[in-house]
């Protein structure tokens, strides 16, 4: 295990100093902080459908984004080694873009539902097509997606892992998508944030009549 003095950026130990944490956070370096996966934190990735990304290009602009699967579908390959599998999506290749400039990446795995936990997973990636990592570990699944197939793979190599405490993670159940009629107006997730929703106006209706709500109108009521 590394010492604590070798843990954590310049910033947050200048931080530390300033509001009178060092000696708190030196216990929690010393105590949390892995430079691998322990055998609970592999059993844990191997039961999680879900991962929060943070990347950011060669000048340090970040991005977040988020991946999901089928329980599992994030594997340990060992107590070092991580991959999961990139889809065809958007075509935009945010967080990969990133990752070929700048290679850390930040994984936060959330347990919503069980053990309300969480675990912060980084290091250092590169990026591999499915041919090629298959040709290192040819026992990868092939069903990681039904009806998908990688379109790349991201392989990262643990730098630090560490728990997120369970204080204010909300619980959450897993339920069926709701498919209500108001659905129907929802605009496509290509417009949702881009283009008015389509018009609620009866083309029938009187012109005095009260305008029917919009989308945005419903969302403000339900909440």
């Amino acid at each position: 295990m590394n010492g604590p003095e070798t843990i954590g950026s310049l910033g947050e130990r200048l931080l530390q100093q300033q509001l009178g944490t060092t000696d708190r956070a030196a216990d929690f370096y010393d105590r949390q902080v892995h430079p691998y996966l322990t055998p609970a934190m592999r059993e844990f990735i191997s039961r999680q459908n879900m991962v929060f990304l943070s990347t950011a290009d060669s000048r340090g602009a970040c991005d977040s984004s988020f991946r999901s699967g089928l329980p599992g579908f994030c594997i340990s390959l060992d107590d070092h080694t991580l991959v999961y599998p990139e889809y065809r999506g958007n075509g935009v290749l945010a967080s990969a873009g990133n990752m070929t400039e700048n290679p850390h990446l930040g994984m936060l795995f959330m347990d919503f539902t069980h053990d309300h936990i969480g675990l912060h997973v980084n290091g250092t990636v590169r990026l591999y097509t499915d041919r090629e990592l298959r040709t290192w570990y040819p026992h990868l699944p092939t069903d990681t997606a039904p009806g998908r197939q990688p379109h790349l793979w991201v392989h990262l190599t643990v730098d630090e892992a560490y728990v997120h405490c369970s204080k204010h993670i909300p619980h959450l159940e897993p339920a069926p998508r709701p498919r209500p009629a108001a659905d129907r107006q929802r605009p496509k997730d290509s417009a949702y944030f881009t283009e008015p929703a389509p018009s609620q106006q009866d083309p029938d209706a009187d012109e005095s009549d009260a305008r029917l709500p919009s989308w945005r109108d419903r969302l403000r009521l339900r909440h």
